[in-house]
């Protein structure tokens, strides 16, 4: 207790008005970082770094030597790899700093307003089914997809049938990309989005739906395909396309996904979801192929 105590008079005595100004730059650096990305992919890797920085500072404060070199030699590679995959979330980041946008606030939509959405989203695709005209529409999750949205045009209207048939008419400059919702609002049209590297997939995947799958692989986007080969209608979340659906079994699925039953998983039950969801699609097939059999 008296080393302890010198400790802490030690510490008090260094403790001036420069280091509080030092740890006050630090704590609004953090913060605004934090709002940078917090509309982005880039936010859930945040987080991990997060937790990698706790590992190495409690591997400090036990003495863990061996641990504490071991996430030291990681720690550089790794971060320049974030910095590499990453780069378009780090120039839409400056960008904002730039034009003074660092807060994002995604919506929260109430169960009716959720069911208005996923009524005019299936009837533009019951509608641009029957004509077998190609559609590419994003409904944003809880990762935010702002640097999908800065790939587009800033279209900010509400969402109806009408307006999404009138974006995927054939000819028009926007109607061979992809169209982002958030909320009850079409945020952008014309957006570009990362294609899958799949290939065991069940059949050949066309441009359309290799982008929809390669959103839903890195993010919990909900992705509605329309084939303008076949005027099929399918669905990507999570990595799967689920294909194939008529508009009413679309729009059972987009509400199941956005408007879950009042019963929520445990925390255990989510925490164990949020880790099956990090493992290779590969790694995932396996395992629910081993389940069927």
């Amino acid at each position: 207790m008296p080393e302890a105590g010198r400790m802490w008079q030690m510490l008090a005595s260094e403790f001036g008005w420069r280091e509080f100004f030092d740890i006050l730059l630090v704590a609004v650096t953090f913060y605004y970082l934090l709002l940078l990305v917090k509309g982005t992919r880039a936010f859930q890797l945040l987080k991990g770094l997060l937790v990698y920085g706790v590992l190495i500072l409690l591997a400090s404060l036990l003495g863990l030597r061996t641990l504490r070199w071991i996430l030291s030699l990681i720690l550089l590679p790794g971060v320049i790899v974030l910095i590499v995959l990453f780069a378009p979330e780090l120039r839409m980041a400056l960008e904002q700093i730039g034009r003074g946008h660092l807060i994002t606030v995604l919506p929260l939509m109430k169960k009716e307003e959720i069911g208005e959405v996923v009524n005019e989203i299936m009837s533009a695709a019951g509608s641009l089914s029957r004509e077998r005209t190609g559609a590419l529409i994003v409904v944003e999750g809880h990762v935010g997809l702002n640097d999908i949205i800065s790939t587009g045009r800033e279209v900010g209207g509400r969402v109806s049938a009408e307006m999404l048939r009138s974006i995927f008419h054939p000819g028009t400059p926007l109607h061979d990309l992809a169209v982002v919702i958030r909320g009850n609002r079409i945020m952008a049209a014309g957006c570009l989005l990362p294609l899958s590297a799949r290939e065991n997939t069940a059949f050949p995947l066309g441009t359309r739906h290799r982008a929809a799958l390669g959103l839903s692989e890195t993010s919990d986007a909900m992705v509605v395909v329309v084939s303008e080969e076949t005027g099929g209608i399918s669905l990507a979340h999570e990595g799967r396309l689920f294909s194939n659906l008529s508009p009413e079994a679309l729009k059972a699925r987009l509400l199941n996904l956005l408007a879950p039953s009042e019963r929520r998983p445990s925390l255990r039950m989510r925490a164990v979801r949020g880790l099956w969801r990090r493992l290779p699609l590969s790694h995932r097939e396996k395992s629910d192929a081993a389940s069927k059999s």
